[in-house]
């Protein structure tokens, strides 16, 4: 419990201590995340929030955790750390989605081929339990590569990223210290103090964001813990068993999970284009839309998380099939209920963004220029005529440049 303790206590102080310093040398550098047509804020804002919580989550897994349970350690923060390098250059300089596609997998083979963390069973899904090597590290690779781009992609809404990821870390932390794992618990608790801390700053309004150095961070150690959960409490002979476990670790990243798995089908299927294009069609963007302010959204979506990992938890005895199929309804069922009340935006979504150009109904007497220059209120989705600018009365809030 000392570890455990000291762990979060250190990763909370050296990230709260040095996240007003690296705004201050952002703001000086000009190292900031400029708003364009679909990001959300409306200042520029530093983006090295995960500097900090990198340097937090480090020190503290190098103090706290037991040197008797450090096997594996040194392949963790060799990730880590690649995939911090890579995050930092696209925080800074921007890089293309391949060179982060190739780091993302650099980071999973250390994790998964030299550390061995990788799924090894499917628990009797589609009545398959142990797998052939070549088709556990298949899995494994997807499933890492996904868990790190969910948290990547989810953290669109100031306070979501960091909220769900303390939800995660806090849950996989408690697990690993009833289960006897020193080294698991110490890195779920260590990362949810660094997250806590860079919350301080991160929530609206936003004095920094976590980029993706804290983002692609979050994720990797997120996916280091699932799958080692996943192994661990179905292991025979298990301190802590757990029934269904891998709907249950599921549930835990739910809402990351299923937003980038659906808008991955979108971008791919429906649209014809590459997964990691931006879009507006993540579920925060659609509360957003719904007329949710930042905090709404984020708090909406953290209790909508831990419901559902409550639920998953008290009907495991239930099984993977039934668990898996009833998280997916539910995803499905969240996702369209909030689509169905989204409210039409006048959003000028370029050709370059949507991939098709968008049809725009023209009010009288006004030109399509004039209505991609009315500005839009952030929060609620409403247009804000420009001052000194005469705007025919019978305009509506109604126009819509939304992909057919």
């Amino acid at each position: 419990m000392d570890n455990l303790i000291i762990g979060f206590f250190v990763s909370f102080i050296i990230t709260y201590v040095s996240i007003p310093v690296i705004v201050r040398i952002a703001k000086a550098k000009k190292l900031v995340d400029v708003p364009d047509s679909r990001k959300i804020h409306k200042a520029p804002v530093p983006s090295l929030g995960g500097f900090g919580i990198f340097a937090g989550f480090l020190l503290a897994m190098l103090i706290a955790v037991p040197s008797k349970s450090s096997a594996g350690l040194q392949y963790i923060v060799a990730a880590s750390f690649l995939l911090y390098i890579v995050g930092l250059k696209d925080d800074v300089m921007i890089i293309t989605p391949l060179k982060k596609f190739i780091g993302q997998l650099a980071a999973a083979f250390i994790i998964i081929n030299l550390a061995d963390i990788r799924l090894t069973s499917m628990n009797g899904i589609f009545g398959i339990y142990e797998l052939p090597y070549a088709v556990s590290l298949i899995i494994s690779y997807f499933s890492v590569i996904v868990i790190i781009n969910a948290f990547n992609l989810i953290d669109g809404v100031d306070g979501l990223a960091g909220t769900l990821g303390i939800i995660s870390s806090l849950i996989f932390g408690i697990y690993f210290y009833f289960a006897g794992d020193p080294l698991y618990a110490v890195m779920g608790l260590s990362l949810a103090g660094g997250l806590g801390a860079f919350l301080v700053f991160n929530y609206t309004p936003a004095k920094i964001f976590m980029g993706d150095t804290g983002s692609m961070l979050v994720g990797l150690i997120n996916a280091i813990m699932v799958l080692h959960f996943i192994k661990v409490s179905t292991a025979p002979g298990a301190i802590v068993p757990v029934a269904s476990a891998p709907a249950v670790g599921l549930a835990i990243l739910a809402v990351p999970l299923f937003d980038t798995l659906r808008v991955f089908v979108i971008r791919i299927f429906l649209h014809r284009r590459s997964p990691f294009s931006p879009d507006r069609n993540h579920i925060h963007h659609l509360l957003l839309d719904c007329g949710f302010s930042h905090p709404v959204c984020t708090a909406t979506l953290a209790a909508y998380n831990l419901l559902l990992i409550v639920g998953v938890f008290a009907m495991r005895a239930e099984g993977n099939y039934f668990l898996l199929l009833g998280l997916t309804l539910i995803s499905l069922s969240f996702t369209g209920l909030v689509t169905y009340f989204r409210r039409p935006t006048a959003r000028p979504i370029i050709a370059t963004i949507t991939g098709m150009e968008p049809v725009v109904p023209v009010a009288e007497g006004l030109a399509l220029q004039e209505v991609a220059s009315i500005p839009i209120h952030r929060k609620s989705g409403s247009l804000e005529p420009q001052k000194n600018v005469a705007v025919p009365p019978t305009i509506q809030p109604v126009f819509s440049m939304e992909e057919e």
